[in-house]
Protein backbone atom coordinates (compact mmCIF):
# COMPACT_ATOMS: atom_id res chain seq x y z
CA UNK A 1 0.00 0.00 0.00
CA UNK A 2 1.17 3.51 -0.77
CA UNK A 3 0.82 6.34 1.74
CA UNK A 4 1.55 10.04 1.74
CA UNK A 5 3.13 11.23 4.96
CA UNK A 6 2.47 14.98 5.25
CA UNK A 7 4.58 16.82 7.82
CA UNK A 8 3.34 20.05 9.43
CA UNK A 9 5.37 22.77 11.13
CA UNK A 10 4.97 26.36 12.22
CA UNK A 11 6.89 28.54 9.72
CA UNK A 12 7.94 30.90 12.54
CA UNK A 13 9.47 27.97 14.41
CA UNK A 14 11.21 26.81 11.23
CA UNK A 15 12.68 30.27 10.64
CA UNK A 16 13.88 30.44 14.26
CA UNK A 17 15.73 27.09 14.26
CA UNK A 18 19.30 27.35 15.49
CA UNK A 19 22.08 25.81 13.41
CA UNK A 20 22.27 22.95 15.92
CA UNK A 21 18.51 22.34 15.66
CA UNK A 22 18.69 22.40 11.84
CA UNK A 23 21.50 19.86 11.98
CA UNK A 24 19.46 17.67 14.33
CA UNK A 25 16.41 17.75 12.02
CA UNK A 26 18.58 17.03 8.95
CA UNK A 27 20.43 14.17 10.70
CA UNK A 28 17.20 12.50 11.84
CA UNK A 29 15.62 12.73 8.36
CA UNK A 30 18.78 11.40 6.71
CA UNK A 31 18.74 8.40 9.07
CA UNK A 32 15.08 7.75 8.24
CA UNK A 33 15.76 8.10 4.50
CA UNK A 34 18.61 5.59 4.76
CA UNK A 35 16.46 3.13 6.71
CA UNK A 36 13.55 3.41 4.25
CA UNK A 37 15.82 3.10 1.22
CA UNK A 38 17.21 -0.06 2.80
CA UNK A 39 13.74 -1.54 3.23
CA UNK A 40 12.56 -0.28 -0.17
CA UNK A 41 9.67 1.62 1.42
CA UNK A 42 10.69 5.16 0.38
CA UNK A 43 9.30 6.13 -3.03
CA UNK A 44 9.95 9.87 -2.92
CA UNK A 45 9.67 12.97 -0.82
CA UNK A 46 10.64 16.60 -0.57
CA UNK A 47 10.91 19.54 1.74
CA UNK A 48 8.72 22.49 0.79
CA UNK A 49 9.38 26.22 0.74
CA UNK A 50 7.83 28.38 3.44
CA UNK A 51 4.17 29.42 3.05
CA UNK A 52 5.26 32.99 2.30
CA UNK A 53 6.68 31.66 -0.98
CA UNK A 54 3.40 29.96 -1.92
CA UNK A 55 0.85 30.91 -4.57
CA UNK A 56 -2.68 29.55 -4.38
CA UNK A 57 -4.82 29.28 -7.51
CA UNK A 58 -8.58 29.12 -7.08
CA UNK A 59 -11.09 27.92 -9.62
CA UNK A 60 -13.71 30.44 -10.64
CA UNK A 61 -16.77 29.64 -12.70
CA UNK A 62 -16.62 31.32 -16.11
CA UNK A 63 -13.31 33.07 -15.38
CA UNK A 64 -9.58 32.46 -15.33
CA UNK A 65 -8.19 31.02 -12.10
CA UNK A 66 -7.63 33.60 -9.39
CA UNK A 67 -4.13 33.67 -7.90
CA UNK A 68 -3.28 34.84 -4.39
CA UNK A 69 -0.09 34.89 -2.38
CA UNK A 70 0.16 32.44 0.47
CA UNK A 71 -1.17 29.00 1.32
CA UNK A 72 -4.73 27.78 0.83
CA UNK A 73 -5.50 27.63 4.55
CA UNK A 74 -4.91 30.33 7.12
CA UNK A 75 -3.29 28.35 9.90
CA UNK A 76 -0.33 28.48 12.25
CA UNK A 77 1.02 25.15 10.97
CA UNK A 78 1.53 24.31 7.30
CA UNK A 79 2.81 21.38 5.25
CA UNK A 80 6.60 21.57 5.45
CA UNK A 81 7.56 18.30 3.74
CA UNK A 82 6.19 15.01 2.53
CA UNK A 83 7.22 11.42 1.93
CA UNK A 84 5.53 8.89 -0.29
CA UNK A 85 6.11 5.44 1.17
CA UNK A 86 5.04 1.96 0.17
CA UNK A 87 4.61 -0.42 3.05
CA UNK A 88 2.58 -3.39 4.17
CA UNK A 89 0.03 -1.63 6.32
CA UNK A 90 -1.33 1.63 7.71
CA UNK A 91 0.24 0.68 11.05
CA UNK A 92 3.68 0.56 9.43
CA UNK A 93 3.06 3.94 7.74
CA UNK A 94 2.16 5.36 11.17
CA UNK A 95 5.40 3.95 12.63
CA UNK A 96 7.33 5.76 9.90
CA UNK A 97 5.38 8.97 10.49
CA UNK A 98 6.04 8.88 14.23
CA UNK A 99 9.79 9.06 13.54
CA UNK A 100 9.51 12.60 12.14
CA UNK A 101 7.58 14.13 15.05
CA UNK A 102 9.72 16.50 17.11
CA UNK A 103 10.11 20.14 18.17
CA UNK A 104 9.95 21.15 14.48
CA UNK A 105 7.44 18.77 12.87
CA UNK A 106 4.54 18.99 15.31
CA UNK A 107 1.93 17.00 13.37
CA UNK A 108 2.04 14.31 10.70
CA UNK A 109 -0.85 13.22 8.53
CA UNK A 110 -0.80 9.69 7.09
CA UNK A 111 -3.08 9.37 4.08
CA UNK A 112 -3.55 6.30 1.84
CA UNK A 113 -2.94 6.94 -1.84
CA UNK A 114 -5.72 5.46 -3.95
CA UNK A 115 -4.53 6.54 -7.42
CA UNK A 116 -1.05 7.33 -8.73
CA UNK A 117 1.18 7.60 -11.72
CA UNK A 118 4.91 7.24 -12.08
CA UNK A 119 5.28 5.04 -8.98
CA UNK A 120 4.79 1.54 -10.31
CA UNK A 121 1.72 -0.43 -11.21
CA UNK A 122 -1.70 1.03 -10.42
CA UNK A 123 -3.85 -0.77 -7.84
CA UNK A 124 -6.26 -3.41 -8.99
CA UNK A 125 -9.88 -2.29 -9.06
Amino acid sequence: MKFMVLMYADPATTAALTPAERTDVFTRHEALHKDLEGTGEMLNGAGLALPADTTTLRWQRDAAPAASDGPHAAAAEHVTAYYVVECESADRAKEIAARVLDFHVVAVEVRPIHDWFGMGAAPEA
